[in-house]
């Protein structure tokens, strides 16, 4: 009786070992930080810069990239210019990481008659994009976000737009950062 209850509370630990590592995996991770002492509300126009040395994707992700932050930005009330005047000038840098996801399989017979658990785990890609936001008067970083999502090959590209366009407004909801 001891021998089977402690099966099953390996096997329920098992279990929640795997399922608590797999759930980060499903999340979009978002962040940003800000220059202390910037006073956000003196930018109102944008045009867009590069980083040097950057990872960027092929032209089509490029602009789906860019179209995406430019309805934030729109939506903030900031005005893409062309030209080198502006109040910022906006970047981006990408990366694909692989990962492990793990996933949990649980069959429990109760504590009376034990249980059976097992994990299996695939390669998977997750993306990240940071977005840099500069001011050229005072030359220097600003604002910066970044997202994090796991990546699916195989979707379509309205699909991959959305997605997209969820990420861009979940990353840009704090800009400009409220005044403290």
């Amino acid at each position: 009786m001891l021998l089977q209850k402690s099966r099953l509370f390996l096997a329920f630990a098992l279990f929640l070992l795997v399922a608590a590592l797999a759930l980060p995996a499903l999340a979009q991770d978002v962040s940003s930080n800000y220059m202390p002492g910037t006073d956000f509300t003196k930018f109102k126009t944008y045009r867009w810069g590069s980083v040097q040395g950057a990872a960027h994707p092929d032209q089509i992700v490029d602009a789906e990239i860019k179209m995406s932050v430019d309805k934030q930005l729109a939506a903030k009330g900031l005005t893409k210019v062309d030209g080198d005047k502006s109040d910022l000038i906006v970047a981006y840098q990408t990366a694909v990481g692989q990962e492990k996801e793990w996933t949990g399989y649980g069959m429990g017979g109760g504590i009376r008659f034990g249980g059976m658990a097992s994990a299996s785990s695939q390669t998977i890609s997750v993306g990240t994009i940071v977005l840099d936001m500069y001011d050229p008067a005072a030359k220097q970083l600003v604002w910066q976000g970044r997202a994090t999502k796991t990546i699916d090959p195989g979707t379509n590209q309205e699909k991959t737009q959305k997605n997209l366009d969820k990420a861009m407004a979940k990353l840009l909801k704090k800009y400009p950062p409220s005044a403290k």
